[in-house]
């Protein structure tokens, strides 16, 4: 294993106005938070998901535009639903792979989404719509339960505040996973995988960690040595 755990850190594209070039692009906070907990962070594209599987010794799946309700069946409900085909493509086979591998997976927003769907769960596709219920303002704190035991717990006590940027969220929880932390609303916000290898968060905890950071929410750089220890402990078994 090497000094440093590589991440598989996956990304979002844009076209820039007047160009056909795809750009590939990830908010700083991401790679960011991996390198400063010990981790390091390689950003992916659309190509070689079974390589970059090979590779790396972890995946983090990133936030980012919502999953396509066909996903899980569903058509889509109304105008709020904005899908990117192209990356749900990728990051299904992407993670598809990682899975396969049994190498340990950190998702955060879409990611905390995206494998609750492989796993079997759903989604409400707005929660304005839905159930009434308003979670998508960056300035935005609120608080969380984290349930005794659970990582988030270990680390941060079962209460405390973090940030909301989200529209959309866990519905129905997929196999294997268990809720660990919720909204006052009863909206999961942490889940656990059984194996131990999957951690998630439907908040951004990469913003709540180093220069992003202010002292309305605990300072979150404690989560992202937890997943690097786990990445470093995993690898010595190979």
């Amino acid at each position: 294993m090497n000094l440093y755990p590589s991440i598989c850190v996956s990304t979002d594209g844009i076209y820039r106005e007047n160009s056909s070039m795809r750009w590939i692009a990830s908010p700083k906070s991401y790679p960011d938070a991996i390198a400063e907990a010990g981790g390091l962070p390689l950003l992916c594209n659309e190509n070689c998901p079974e390589e970059m599987a090979d590779f790396c010794d972890a995946l983090m799946l990133t936030g980012g535009s919502d999953l396509s309700p066909s996903l899980y069946g569903e058509d889509i409900l109304n105008e709020t639903v904005k899908v990117n085909a192209l990356r749900d493509s990728f990051e299904v086979k992407l993670a598809t792979e990682f899975l396969k591998r049994k190498k340990p997976i950190l998702t955060i927003c879409r990611g905390f989404q995206l494998i609750n769907i492989l796993f079997g769960g759903d989604l409400y596709q707005d929660l304005v719509a839905q159930k009434g219920i308003h979670h998508m303002d960056p300035r935005l704190r609120h608080s969380v339960h984290a349930c005794e035991g659970s990582v988030l717990s270990q680390l941060f006590g079962t209460e405390f505040n973090v940030n909301s940027t989200h529209h959309q969220a866990i519905r129905k929880l997929g196999r294997g996973l268990k809720a660990t932390a919720f909204s006052p609303e009863g909206l999961i916000e942490a889940y656990e995988h059984e194996s131990g290898l999957i951690i998630g968060t439907q908040f951004h905890p990469e913003r709540l960690t180093g220069p992003y950071w202010d002292d309305r929410t605990p300072n979150m750089a404690p989560y992202f040595a937890y997943f690097i220890q786990l990445v470093r402990n995993e690898s010595k078994k190979d």
